[in-house]
């Protein structure tokens, strides 16, 4: 069906059924509506199911891919699946200038729909992308050619187990994390292709870069490959590991803002964050930071202390702005107790919580309803452990 789609008469459906969708909303129009328009201007049923899949796709499209959304092709599950846009950017940027001097040559293994195989064709190298499934192999070289990205990447039908690689500079994979039945794995023995191809992987291409999924083992991390964890807007996205002459440190917490800008931690990975008192100021390091396990080197940044050996929230008495963590101003500690925080929050007039926790089994809806507030005034409510103890913190985000 993309085949068709890319036609001139699918090129001109698509068109046809963005602005039908459009005007529909903007109408007050469903999609009834919009079928029964485009059907009656004598386009075959299924290729108009085909083209508002596209369009609707397209739409989510642009929360990872930008403007590029608008002319690419997707399927439902390559499109969650893919890597955003700015992370695959600054993977193939990274990548590129690692092969410097070299021919650029690099093996796409597992591509799906070739975000990243489309980033690293822009980055200017030369990529040879391989899936195993046909539906993402066409789509892939439709996104090529949509992009224009044609002279610099090729897509082909295969199994990644079986390519040769002798003559690739680098190699990139992203195993997939799915069952058969499409639900996630979370599980490195559960990868496909498996966890001991990809380590043989890296055994024959030094310069080997892995996607992996953010829950990673460290304990199955070659110990002279880098691992790296990226967040986007505060969430955790994904792992990279970056082998051999690509490593540069052994730990890299990345975290990319909504607005693209990027700081990056690094560190060992290996040391634990002294433990002192609750102080002035909260903070709650990024997903990233605690992945990457580089909680002690924010701490030194910042001057903080851990209250709970088990709890990654540090506290400090001095506000210092950080990217690695949202900052709270703690207003009051409470030991743990409902009618206790109900007396503290009336008292002061609070009608609004935004509830937080970490190392606590309380339900946070339930203690919403429990509370029963009403008032002018909001505040967050952490739940969490100090010393060992379930304790209540009341504070304000700076």
């Amino acid at each position: 069906m993309i085949r068709r789609l890319r036609t001139p008469e699918g090129s001109a459906l698509l068109h046809a059924a963005a602005a039908a969708v459009h005007n529909a909303a903007a109408d007050g129009g469903g999609l009834a509506t919009t079928v029964t328009a485009l059907r009656a201007a004598g386009h075959p049923p299924e290729l108009v199911s085909a083209a508002l899949t596209q369009v609707e796709l397209r739409t989510r499209a642009v929360d990872k891919f930008g403007p590029d959304a608008a002319s690419m092709f997707f399927t439902r599950d390559g499109l969650e699946q893919a890597t955003r846009r700015v992370v695959a950017d600054r993977r193939a940027h990274r990548l590129a200038t690692a092969l410097e001097g070299t021919p650029g040559r690099v093996a796409d293994l597992c591509c799906g729909i070739g975000a990243d195989a489309l980033a690293m064709a822009r980055a200017g190298l030369t990529v040879e992308a391989i899936d195993r499934d046909p539906v993402a192999v066409e789509v892939a070289r439709a996104n090529a050619a949509a992009l224009n990205l044609e002279n610099h990447l090729t897509v082909s039908l295969g199994d990644a187990t079986t390519v040769d690689l002798r003559d690739r500079d680098a190699v990139f994979c992203d195993p997939a994390r799915r069952s058969s039945d499409g639900r996630r794995v979370f599980d490195a023995s559960d990868y496909s292709p498996s966890w001991p191809f990809l380590m043989r992987l890296i055994a024959l291409v030094p310069r080997t870069v892995l996607k992996l999924g953010p829950g990673i083992d460290h304990a199955r991390l070659p110990a002279d490959a880098e691992a790296e964890w990226v967040s986007v807007a505060g969430g955790v996205v994904e792992a990279t590991l970056w082998c051999g002459p690509l490593a540069q440190v052994p730990r890299r917490a990345t975290v990319i803002d909504a607005h693209g800008q990027v700081a990056e931690l690094t560190g060992p990975g290996t040391r634990q964050a002294p433990v002192g008192d609750v102080g002035r100021y909260l903070y709650d390091p990024d997903g990233a930071v605690i992945r990457a396990r580089l909680v002690a080197e924010l701490a030194d940044q910042l001057g903080a202390t851990l209250a709970d050996p088990t709890i990654a929230y540090l506290y400090s008495d001095q506000a210092v702005p950080t990217r690695f963590a949202r900052a709270y101003q703690i207003l009051d500690v409470l030991p743990f107790g409902v009618k206790r925080l109900r007396a503290a929050l009336r008292a002061a007039k609070v009608g609004r919580v935004t509830i937080k926790k970490r190392g606590s089994a309380v339900d946070p809806e339930r203690l919403r309803r429990q509370l029963r507030l009403s008032g002018p005034e909001e505040v967050t409510v952490v739940l969490t452990r100090v010393a060992g103890a379930q304790t209540i913190l009341l504070a304000s985000p700076l």
